[in-house]
């Protein structure tokens, strides 16, 4: 789905490549606040942006909230080692943001369908930017590509905090039911719920994910920094980089056995 919405954006940035620079003057005006300097506003108006970036940016990428970890914990890396595992997760980051949500800007901004002020936001000026680009069509892509990305995200959501659940020890089928019930009712709720307090809402969640997993990338920053300076200099030595658990002793005793045994 990711591929197929890349495409469809490239072919209306080249219908419309002569007001790329009205485009990229247009996001650098809003991002640096060059319009509001002879107002005095300049500072409020950047760290607006910044706020609002950040917090758009860890919705599409979820950069340190540690629920990708999840998947990348039940993989079998290649190479076989741990630090290849970070740089996938690293790639995960830059296609979210730098890739698809960059389609969708350029998609929006080559259209006419944003206007400041006018209430269409969201999903619905998407649609009508497509649209405009590409005809009816446009409007039932774009559900149909939200549906399979919320789909599959609610999915992996659920499984990832399920599974966290069962690792903790919460397994229990009446804790299990009430939870499903929960994840039911969120779903049904932000489908129906005002945009404002569904971002609000979200915001709030991400806010305590991040404190809780960011103080555990600092706890785990040494033997991560450990690690991909051994990937490194594997690669540079022009070997095919394998981790060996007996080299680091003070990590073997916190691994599982049978994870990383070099065989």
């Amino acid at each position: 789905m990711a591929i197929v919405y890349l495409l469809i954006a490239i072919v209306i940035v080249g219908m419309n490549i002569e007001k790329l620079p009205d485009v990229f003057s247009l996001i650098i005006k809003s991002a640096f606040g060059t319009e509001q300097i002879g107002a005095g506003a300049m500072g409020y108006t950047i760290a607006q942006a910044m706020m609002n970036g950040i917090k758009r940016g860890l919705f599409s990428n979820e950069a340190g909230m540690g629920s990708a970890p999840n998947t990348a914990a039940t993989a079998s890396p290649y190479p076989p080692h741990p630090a290849s595992q970070g740089y996938v997760q690293m790639m995960g980051v830059f296609i979210d943001t730098l890739v698809i949500c960059t389609c969708t800007a350029a998609i929006v901004l080559l259209s006419n369908q944003y206007v400041a002020g006018s209430g269409l936001t969201g999903i619905k000026l998407t649609q009508a930017a497509l649209t405009e680009h590409i005809g009816n069509a446009g409007t039932y892509f774009i559900a149909f590509a939200v549906f399979f990305f919320a789909f599959t995200s609610i999915v992996a959501n659920y499984a990832y905090a399920e599974n966290n659940l069962v690792f903790l020890e919460h397994n229990h089928p009446a804790r299990l039911a009430i939870f499903r019930l929960c994840v039911l009712g969120m779903v049904m709720f932000g489908a129906v719920a005002d945009l404002p307090l569904v971002w609000t809402l979200a915001d709030v969640s991400m806010a305590f994910m991040i404190i809780t997993n960011l103080a555990a990338i600092l706890l785990l920053s040494n033997s991560a920094i450990k690690l991909a300076k051994d990937y490194n200099k594997q690669r540079k030595d022009g070997k095919l980089p394998t981790f060996n658990a007996n080299e680091y002793p003070e990590l073997k005793a916190k691994i599982e056995p049978g994870i990383w045994d070099n065989h």
